[in-house]
């Protein structure tokens, strides 16, 4: 079977099938009330508004079929945008304990808590009343997992399970093993409870208390800071971007396997 044409069942790292939206619901192809059973080829996903319109029937169910056998992140790439509502004159950002605020300056105001070689991890951008959101996600081979530019959403086709349900963004390697939890509190507040921040072989650890820069063993926790435009820097920032930590170099893909091995324990399940 092709991987256009496996079914879509809780846990499967598609969003809505019909239109790529990253919300979804699960809907029984073959009707609740008639099978009354959970069957993973019975199961796909839609956004609320075509799950309403095939609950009336507004949505023949040939259609659902036909775009479960080829979703539209497989087909366009990545998932279709959505815009995550964020706006206001200052911005709070919550990771491991660590606390950042910033209040707008006018025009290209930033908040970077964490930038490796040049590429900003997490970041806000203020602006005429506007705040925007980025992210940026890598896996341990330097391929991008999740982007968000600019409060826009865009998922990559790969072997994670993404998931955004309400104000949560959960991403997993595999069931029950999640990499990066984060709570949007809109209108300005972003709530980064654990990640793995992996680029270029640089591994910065997120845990509810910390946050640990695997290669040094260098930790941060408990920490406030406001107006600072840029917290932690790691790697070289051709550009001139420089945190409040800043660690120009630093080993590359080696550092303190204790605390690596422990937060995937904690996080990923038993490493073997």
């Amino acid at each position: 079977m092709s991987q256009g044409a496996r079914p879509l069942v809780p846990g499967w790292r598609y969003p809505a099938v019909i239109c790529g939206l990253p919300l979804y619901e699960y809907e029984h192809m073959a009707g609740w009330a008639v099978v009354e059973r959970h069957e993973a080829s019975e199961i796909t996903l839609l956004c609320d508004q075509h799950h309403r319109e095939r609950t009336s029937g507004l949505l023949p169910i040939d259609r659902v079929i036909a775009a479960n056998k080829e979703p539209h992140n497989l087909r366009a790439g990545v998932s279709k945008p959505y815009d995550l509502h964020f706006e206001g004159e200052d911005c709070e950002i919550v990771i491991g304990g660590d606390k950042y605020k910033t209040r707008d300056a006018g025009y290209g105001t930033q908040l970077v808590p964490l930038s490796i070689d040049d590429t900003p991890m997490i970041a806000f951008l203020l602006g005429d009343g506007h705040l925007l959101l980025n992210l940026n996600l890598f896996d341990e081979f330097n391929q991008i997992v999740l982007r968000i530019i600019n409060n826009q959403l865009a998922q990559s086709v790969s072997p994670w399970d993404i998931q955004f349900i309400g104000r949560n963004l959960v991403i997993r390697e595999a069931a029950r093993k999640i990499l990066i939890d984060l709570a949007f509190e809109p209108p300005n507040r972003v709530v980064l409870r654990r990640g793995r921040f992996l680029r270029n072989g640089v591994e910065v650890l997120v845990r509810p208390d910390r946050v640990v820069v695997a290669n040094n063993n260098m930790r941060m926790g408990g920490n406030s800071y406001e107006n600072m435009p840029t917290i932690i820097t790691v790697g070289p920032h051709p550009s001139g971007l420089r945190g409040f930590v800043n660690m120009p170099q630093v080993p590359r893909y080696a550092g303190d396997r204790v605390e690596t091995e422990a937060w995937i324990r904690e996080n990923l399940g038993d490493p073997g």
